[in-house]
């Protein structure tokens, strides 16, 4: 049971920093940033939603929003921005009910199977948010880099050239801990699946048990009951 606990704490602890990492990096401003600082006075970000500049000497920030969601856009924004929502809407589900399948959680308190089935299907769903999460990370990561590998090879210097920044790690990292939290769920449950259902197997055979001790000793007293009311009755009778 220790064990148990103890897996289901990490699992959470994972889900909820990794959660909380996808759902930033979707919404922040650093996923493409300018690889030559030491040219520029200012710091060019780019994300999923907008553009933003920071000023190296004052630290004032300007953005601008990309035009809206049903305009053309390039293809690499627009699978990224797909797949990273994806990816937050199945590990909020998976966090949530990881949480309903804790132990610590009054919830189904008397229904141990339920729960480390709820954790399952927790584990199952951050397994499955951590595919499109590391998918549009990597991608957008490599098509950056690729595109900045060709520009060098090619000799193109166009004032600007981006790398990878930081909230594209965090979509990483957040996908990672997805795939790590539900290894650990799911292992969790297949572990000690058995060991609830010997549990429970035993304490209904034992109430079966004791239930049928009580049917064997009511039956046992009943006739003398029965014979002791006959022989009133029969008295009764002659009088």
């Amino acid at each position: 049971a220790g064990m148990r606990f103890f897996l289901q704490y990490v699992g959470c602890f994972f889900a909820f920093f990794s959660t909380g990492f996808l759902i930033t990096s979707t919404w922040t401003d650093c996923w493409m940033v300018n690889a030559d600082d030491s040219l520029e006075v200012s710091t060019k970000c780019r994300g999923l939603w907008w553009e933003c500049v920071t000023n190296v000497f004052d630290g004032i920030q300007t953005c601008d929003e990309y035009d809206s969601i049903f305009a053309e856009h390039p293809v690499k924004l627009v699978l990224t921005r797909a797949m990273m929502i994806t990816a937050d809407i199945l590990a909020g589900f998976g966090f949530l009910f990881l949480v309903l399948g804790l132990d610590c959680v009054k919830f189904l308190p008397d229904e141990p199977l339920i729960k480390l089935r709820i954790c399952l299907v927790s584990g199952v769903t951050l397994l499955i948010a951590g595919l499109p999460g590391i998918t549009g990370s990597v991608w957008y990561a490599v098509d950056v880099y690729v595109e900045r590998s060709s520009l060098v090879f090619h000799n193109v210097f166009l004032g600007i050239q981006y790398k990878f920044g930081w909230s594209c790690w965090l979509g990483m990292a957040g996908s990672l801990g997805c795939f790590l939290s539900g290894a650990l769920l799911t292992c969790c449950t297949y572990l000690f699946r058995e060991t609830s259902s010997g549990r429970l197997h035993s304490a209904y055979s034992l109430r079966k048990g004791y239930s049928s001790a009580g049917t064997i000793v009511t039956n046992v007293h009943l006739p003398s009951s029965q014979t002791a009311t006959a022989k009133m009755y029969a008295v009764d009778t002659r009088v």
